[in-house]
């Protein structure tokens, strides 16, 4: 018997003005499993996982989180929701003003009647477990690109999520440390059994740590299955996807990467 879904898209309709950016997207993500959505730039692959916890609403659709229909549900009705699902911003989304430890250290303090020896233990615990024990009173900007990522990934599994929500992780990172992140969510997911989906156009990556694929083309799903059936897919529009991004890869192999590596 397949356990039910734990995120579930249902028929998602969404359009900004006259830009129809999902067109009846259909999605059960299973639990433990980990579920890589793949699309061009402007697809609708971010807006599709805002979706999920309740950060966007459809036009139309109906969207189902830990077998709660959040459809229509307020913003009160939804903290339970995202305390389950975190979701880990491409930016990392750090407070700038906060030391490292604050950071991880606020989602703690705003959900959890903890003490403070309580809450430093679960901050280094979550630092130990992104490989980055020891960098607490280190500030945002003093961090580098993967390292910034892997706070955000910290302070993402502070609230020990069922379920933790990507976009586009590895973007403006250096191959080295988009291997490392890549290995990172693959072993939170096999440490902590927790769900992952991840948004990303980044093909390695996608094939590398996925359970599931699914691309996204004009705003549905034009084709699914697992990581190996993706890679081997006649599909026309998989095969036309896949062969773009590797012809744009090769374009771009001379340039400097935009990341850097953190020696982490």
């Amino acid at each position: 018997m397949t356990a039910d879904p734990v995120l579930d898209l249902r028929d998602v309709h969404k359009a900004f003005g006259r830009n129809r950016v999902l067109r009846g997207v259909d999605l059960a993500i299973r639990p433990g499993e980990t579920f890589t959505i793949l699309g061009g730039s402007g697809s609708g692959k971010s807006v599709c996982l805002k979706h999920m916890i309740g950060l966007m609403k459809p036009d139309s659709g109906q969207i189902f989180a830990f077998g709660e229909d959040i459809t229509s549900a307020s913003e009160r009705a939804l903290v339970g929701v995202r305390k389950n699902a975190s979701m880990i911003f491409q930016s990392a989304a750090l407070f700038d003003s906060l030391n490292v430890f604050e950071n991880i250290a606020y989602p703690l303090r705003e959900h959890r009647d903890w003490d403070e020896d309580r809450v430093s233990a679960r901050v280094g615990e979550c630092l130990e477990a992104v490989g980055l024990d020891g960098v607490e009173m280190i500030m945002p900007a003093e961090l580098s690109g993967g390292m910034r990522k892997r706070v955000g990934v910290a302070r993402g599994i502070a609230l020990e999520p069922a379920a933790i929500l990507y976009d586009e992780p590895t973007t403006g990172l250096d191959p080295a440390n988009q291997r490392r992140i890549g290995e990172l969510i693959r072993s939170l997911q096999q440490r902590l059994g927790v769900t992952s989906v991840i948004v990303t156009h980044e093909l390695e990556l996608c094939f590398a740590i996925s359970d599931r694929v699914a691309l996204l083309k004009r705003g549905r799903i034009a084709a699914m299955g697992s990581a190996r059936e993706m890679q081997d897919s006649e599909n026309p529009d998989v095969v036309s996807f896949l062969a773009g991004v590797h012809q744009q890869t090769d374009d771009e192999s001379g340039a400097a990467p935009e990341g850097d590596s953190d020696g982490k």
